[in-house]
């Protein structure tokens, strides 16, 4: 093709192109104003690929933009009978996303699908993605490319975009974007030259000024009667908005034409991706005949695209055309296409054409809102989300009965929030709550208010409205799901009048137990109750949830609401039972789109790896967790994530990143009072400062953890720590703040007879202790069954022990508690505690061997992703099996492995079940 002023992003996207043929893939948005020129670098793409590549296209139409997958059907559709060739989780998900099947599709797994398809072409033929007007695409289909193109480093996949904004944000912002400018002077004269050749200098002049650059101005322009006389536009010194001046010029064409072709002009405005013989019925029901079209036709406006479908050459054209049409004009058309569609379209375009005929005089229409609704829950059943939110939210908007219009914006406002959608949410909230009363919303958007407030907001106000919306609902289970959210908010937020209160209220509400998990009821009083100072009987033993309730939770879509978090279950011990139910549940997961609960999920089940010792798997899932926060924006847990990382650096020495990721937690969970986040920050600093040698500098920010009214103050993290603080005050000479640590650990231990917490208050009193008296309690704190099952702190007991043993002057008996501990923090990489072993050892005469590196050095040469592919190949399943499990295509599942071999030293997949992944990646046998 002959671009004119194109030579740059020519030569940009032939690079691209060449990438693709080398098996290396990329995603571009081409963005710039309308009519400036990117169909015409697609068109060039698409042209230079046609040799060699598998060119797939789609593009957006305001229409469809409602309608889900709309898109995803345009570009797959060449490609269908492949579908079935996927495997069947992602071949079932996908036919029911376009609409061949009656599966419900939900949207990671289409993805997943979409990204495996391509991947397979790719594998016999370069393929390349195309996508015009990305701002007109429907939702889902947008979430997917999205989620396609984020995939395709490793893959012979090229995706191509085009938008009218820069991808700053939205589903596009990380996307590497080429702007589209618009030509210089002299080569939209070359252009306007080569259009209209006879046209005298002044036309060709006036034009140029005119088009300001803009390719598709200087097209139209000059065949336009505005063309010879540009006096009828305001013309300033500079370079002139195209946007005004192509909207004149496209009015100023159809004015020109008769009445019932710029009828036919508007039926295919109205309805942009119907087929020819639907848009011309459409034309008889309004009297249109033959001559009408052949006008319309004629125009020059119009053009015939895939499958006989009647478009606009450009969409900016069939916009005008809408716009500047009078309303009852847009009645007419919208009334006649409703009349004649049949089959597949009738039910989810005709609600739409009914709707947009209502709303084109503003009226309403209870029955067209019905129909809205009805479209509204067949999408949302698919995975359309976000159709279904607009839907519900046009529907309110015709409703005649304000009640209705309540209760679709309530419905509308869920959907919008499962979509991502929490300003359009909180928007629709709002309204439905000016309509009717917040009882009738709270119930039916299930304390959606709450739930916003709880992921995004104050986690004070989060617990006043679940526990306001629990007291409204009928339903007891639901009652029930929404107060044990509001404790947990108050748990978070380190409130614990708010947390009584929360408990007391959720027991009057609920006197009977005839709900799902009521069994619950009576323990929640136990292990929700973490401060020790709110007058708790401590004479009696509470019960911990044990693992037969937390796998009964395990696999409900509230389970991540009714599970206790993971600071609670390393507080009562029960990190392995708990372990072993997230397990479950990030593999029933992973193929879902219920995103916000896997991403729970990940960010408990780094934090339990971090008791238990797995530091490889708990950065693993940090990692995949911030992955998977950061899609739908869920800043909470992206911070709890930012705490796992940041307790792990604390213990391998790395100062810098701990303050970096305090940082990032203080600056979300300050101004929002999530206590928790703030003292799991504040947790990390202090023990940082002391594997640093910095004690004073340690217990200052340990001591926060107890300081009434602190924003770091949290009764949970302030019993995990407690060790850590008596350290600290013993090394800075505060002996008192030691003996109050350890009157908390203590009275911990009597409550919950958690093993950590026994060992935890015997090596406390050993610390305290001297002579006889402080050997006794060494001991014991090693000799509590279950206190080697959380390493770290065990290989701290022993390091402590040989300190007090070396400085008895007993350095036989030191040198054995220093190689155990030597051992255990050389495998785990606690590279501060370490080198302090390492310094004891010499000082008893010991001399360790320097030359052997932690065991993490061979864990750490695989990125987390390498990590988890390996862990799943290990296990026996198929590169297909692992990508649908962790979301990437089957090609790229083989791409990791092959990186995994030499860095391990092995060479076969059977290799892969000697290494023993728990930490370290050692070869078993």
């Amino acid at each position: 093709m002959d671009l004119y002023g194109r030579r740059q992003e020519q030569a940009a996207l032939d690079r691209i192109l060449d990438g693709a043929r080398q098996g290396s893939g990329a995603s571009v948005m081409l963005w710039g104003d309308p009519g400036i020129g990117k169909t015409a670098l697609l068109e060039y793409m698409a042209e230079s690929a046609a040799a060699d590549f598998t060119v797939l296209r789609c593009g957006g139409t305001r229409l469809e933009s409602q309608l889900a997958f709309a898109a995803l059907h345009e570009l797959l559709w060449p490609v269908a009978e492949r579908i079935s060739t996927l495997p069947e989780p992602q071949a079932n998900a996908l036919k029911g996303a376009l609409g061949t099947s009656n599966d419900a599709a939900d949207r990671f797994l289409i993805g997943v699908a979409v990204l495996t398809l391509v991947g397979e072409l790719a594998g016999k033929r370069p393929v390349l993605i195309v996508a015009d007007d990305s701002q007109w695409l429907d939702e889902p289909s947008a979430q997917c490319l999205a989620f396609v193109a984020r995939r395709l480093r490793d893959e012979a996949v090229v995706m191509l975009l085009t938008g009218h904004d820069d991808p700053v944000e939205g589903p596009w912002e990380k996307l590497a974007a080429m702007e589209v400018r618009g030509l210089d002077d002299d080569n939209a004269r070359l252009l306007a030259r080569a259009l209209t050749p006879h046209a005298d200098e002044t036309v060709i002049r006036r034009t140029v000024r005119a088009a300001a650059g803009n390719p598709l101005a200087l097209q139209e322009l000059p065949t336009s009667e505005a063309a010879g006389d540009l006096s009828a536009y305001p013309l300033g010194d500079d370079q002139i908005s195209v946007g005004p001046r192509l909207r004149r010029s496209f009015h100023a064409r159809i004015e020109r034409l008769s009445a019932p072709a710029r009828t036919a002009l508007l039926l295919a405005a109205a309805d942009d991706r119907s087929d020819r013989d639907t848009v011309r019925q459409a034309g008889g029901v309004l009297g249109l005949d033959t001559a009408a079209w052949d006008e319309a036709q004629h125009s020059g406006l119009l053009t015939t695209g895939s499958g006989g479908r009647i478009r606009f050459r450009h969409p900016l054209m069939g916009a005008v055309v809408y716009d500047v049409a009078p309303p009852v004009d847009r009645q007419a058309v919208h009334h006649a296409l409703a009349c004649v569609l049949s089959g597949e379209h009738a039910g989810e375009l005709r609600p739409w054409h009914l709707a947009a005929a209502v709303e084109a005089t503003g009226g309403t229409d209870e029955e067209v809102a019905r129909l809205l609704e009805e479209s509204a829950r067949r999408a949302w059943a698919r995975g359309g989300c976000a159709t279904a939110a607009r839907a519900l939210q046009r529907a309110a908007r015709l409703s005649p009965a304000a009640d209705d219009a309540a209760r679709r914006l309530s419905y509308g406002a869920r959907a919008a929030w499962e979509a991502g959608q929490v300003d359009a949410a909180r928007g629709m909230l709002e309204r439905a709550e000016g309509m009717s009363s917040e009882a009738t919303v709270g119930e039916l958007s299930e304390g959606l208010s709450g739930l916003i407030e709880y992921a995004h907001g104050d986690l004070k106000i989060a617990c006043r409205r679940l526990l306001r919306d629990m007291e409204r609902v009928a339903d007891a289970g639901q009652a029930f799901q929404l107060g044990s959210m509001a404790l947990r908010a108050a748990w978070a937020a380190g409130h614990g009048e708010l947390q009584r209160e929360a408990l007391d209220r959720l027991e009057r509400r609920l006197p009977q137990g005839n709900f799902p998990n009521a069994d619950l009821l009576p323990l929640l009083r136990q292990w929700w109750t973490q401060d020790l100072s709110d007058g708790a009987d401590d004479s009696d033993q509470a019960v911990a949830p044990d693992a037969e309730v937390l796998s009964r939770l395990s696999g409900s879509s509230w389970s991540w609401f009714l599970m206790p978090p993971a600071p609670v279950a390393i507080a009562w011990g029960i990190e392995s039972a708990l372990e072993e139910a997230l397990r479950g549940e990030i593999d029933r997961l992973r193929p879902t789109d219920q995103v916000t609960a896997l991403t729970q999920a990940l960010a408990q089940a780094a934090a339990l790896g971090i008791a238990q010792g797995s530091w490889t798997s708990t950065a693993a899932n940090a990692l995949e967790g911030l992955q998977v926060a950061g899609e739908i924006g869920d800043d909470h847990l992206a911070s709890q994530c930012h705490n796992c990382l940041g307790w792990l650096a604390a213990v391998r020495g790395e100062e810098p990143a701990v303050a970096d990721y305090a940082a990032r937690a203080f600056e979300v969970s300050v101004p929002r009072n999530v206590r928790l986040l703030s003292a799991a920050a504040q947790w990390s600093l202090g023990m940082s400062a002391l594997f640093a040698g910095r004690a004073e500098e340690a217990l200052d920010y340990l001591v926060r953890l107890t300081e009434d009214g602190h924003h770091a103050a949290h009764p949970t993290i302030a019993v995990l720590a407690a060790p850590d603080t008596a350290e600290a005050a013993l090394q800075s000479g505060q002996r008192a703040t030691a003996e109050e640590q350890a009157r908390l650990l203590r009275r911990w231990a009597e409550r919950t007879g958690a093993a950590w917490a026994i060992s935890a208050t015997h090596l406390v009193n050993a610390l305290l202790a001297s002579g006889a008296d402080a050997e006794e309690q060494f001991r014991l704190a090693l000799d509590v069954p279950g206190a080697r099952s959380r390493p770290f702190t065990y290989a701290r007991t022993r390091l402590l022990y040989g300190e007090w043993l070396r400085r008895a002057r007993r350095r036989t008996d030191a040198r054995t508690q220093f190689a155990e501990a030597a051992e255990i923090f050389r495998r785990l990489d606690a590279a501060p505690l370490l080198a302090r072993t390492r310094a004891e050892q010499e000082l008893t005469g010991q001399h360790p061997h320097r030359d052997l590196a932690p065991t993490r050095d061979t864990a750490a040469i695989l990125t987390p992703q390498e990590l988890r592919v390996a862990r799943l190949a290990a296990q026996g399943l198929t590169n297909r099996e692992i990508g649908a499990q962790l979301l990437i295509s089957p090609r790229t599942v083989a791409h990791h492995l092959a990186n995994v071999f030499p860095k391990l030293g092995i060479v076969s997949r059977a290799d892969l079940a000697r290494i023993d992944f728990g930490d370290g990646l050692h070869l078993i046998g």
